[in-house]
């Protein structure tokens, strides 16, 4: 039988239309205000359709937190800003208890007061500038999408995204983020210099004293549709394989399979939540790029921004410099499909061709 013929071939089509329809849709209005940064607002948007958390690493006057408040209105989702300084308190996140007294009883109780954490979209504005017990408080949100205060479960609103920021230059005063947290958000975004004409083009906008206004194209319901269509992208045992391989070969210590620029360059590589990630981003790519499965291109695809922040580099590597971009793209080379992988892929493509 044709897949023209199928029924579900078409209701496949028409889910594939709808995340495009919103992915478009949400891209012609953050580039209303946004001039440029396509790269960055394409990783962003494939986090938040993949249910993860996104840092965004670039230097000061690059528009990043004006890039998030623009995702959050185009999505008309709650926005909440934590600007990160070292005084900062996990309560100053979480939210505390606070006593209040019945003034006709006499009678007190404790009322919890919510922080800025219980917001669909929360910024959290150079997270390197607090220590790691008030970095620490995000990590339960993050995972969990909820707190806990004084024993007490209070879920976060949904859909729940951490869309933080990182200053890459300034390292006095910093706090480097724990391996832990790191691992926590989905994918590194670089956030680069804009080009000439993108820049002149910020300042035209800039002298102009009309005000844009951002109109919402999608809301949570629909957020929450299209997470559940990428989830259900299907994923060739194949693909699978290969992504596993290229997260294995960061480690240092897999004996003799390590690639000789992981021995050394690298003092700590990727762990298992980097194999999922790599996976679900690749389901959220290969929706965006117009395809029903996932290849080992779309694999390929994210594998930068996924693994960038969780493959740690040791002093040679800074000694040479050997940047983990640089790591990431000889392993893309150096890993092979093996003839498994290529007897996969033509049964695959075989069987959706029938």
């Amino acid at each position: 039988m044709h897949p023209s013929d199928n029924p579900s071939h078409h209701e496949g089509e028409k889910l594939l239309a709808l995340v495009r329809e919103h992915h478009d849709a949400l891209r012609n209005e953050i580039s209303k205000v946004i001039v440029g940064q396509d790269e960055v607002v394409d990783q962003i948007l494939l986090a938040i359709f993949s249910r993860g958390h996104a840092m965004l690493v670039g230097v000061p006057g690059l528009a990043k937190t004006l890039l998030i408040s623009t995702i959050a209105r185009a999505m008309s989702l709650d926005f909440s800003r934590i600007q990160f300084t070292p005084d900062l308190m996990p309560s100053d996140i979480t939210g505390t208890e606070v006593i209040e007294e019945d003034k006709a009883t006499g009678h007190r109780s404790l009322r919890f007061v919510r922080g800025p954490v219980f917001a669909n979209v929360v910024l959290a504005d150079e997270i390197n500038r607090t220590p790691p017990k008030t970095q620490a408080a995000l990590l339960e949100a993050m995972q969990e999408r909820q707190v806990t205060i004084g024993g007490t479960r209070h879920a976060l609103p949904a859909p729940f995204f951490v869309l933080a920021t990182q200053n890459p230059l300034e390292q006095e005063g910093t706090y480097p983020l724990p391996e832990a947290q790191l691992d926590r958000f989905m994918v590194q975004v670089l956030v680069r210099y804009p080009s000439e004409e993108e820049e002149l083009e910020v300042i035209r906008r800039s002298a102009s004293k009309d005000e844009v206004e951002i109109r919402p194209v999608i809301d949570a319901d629909q957020i929450a549709r299209v997470q559940k269509i990428i989830r259900g992208v299907p994923v060739p045992e194949h693909v699978m394989r290969y992504a596993l391989r290229l997260v294995r070969s960061t480690r240092a210590d897999e004996g003799e399979k390590v690639p000789s620029i992981v021995r050394d360059y690298v003092s700590w590589g990727a762990g298992p939540r980097a194999s999922e990630a790599l996976i679900q981003g690749a389901r959220a790519h290969a929706l965006l790029v117009g395809n029903g499965i996932v290849s080992i291109d779309s694999v390929r695809a994210v594998a930068r921004p996924v693994l960038r922040h969780r493959v740690l580099t040791n002093f040679n590597a800074q000694a040479d410099q050997v940047g983990v971009d640089q790591i990431i793209d000889t392993l893309l080379g150096e890993i092979p499909e093996d003839s498994r992988d290529l007897q996969e892929r033509s049964f695959t493509d075989t069987a959706l061709k029938s």
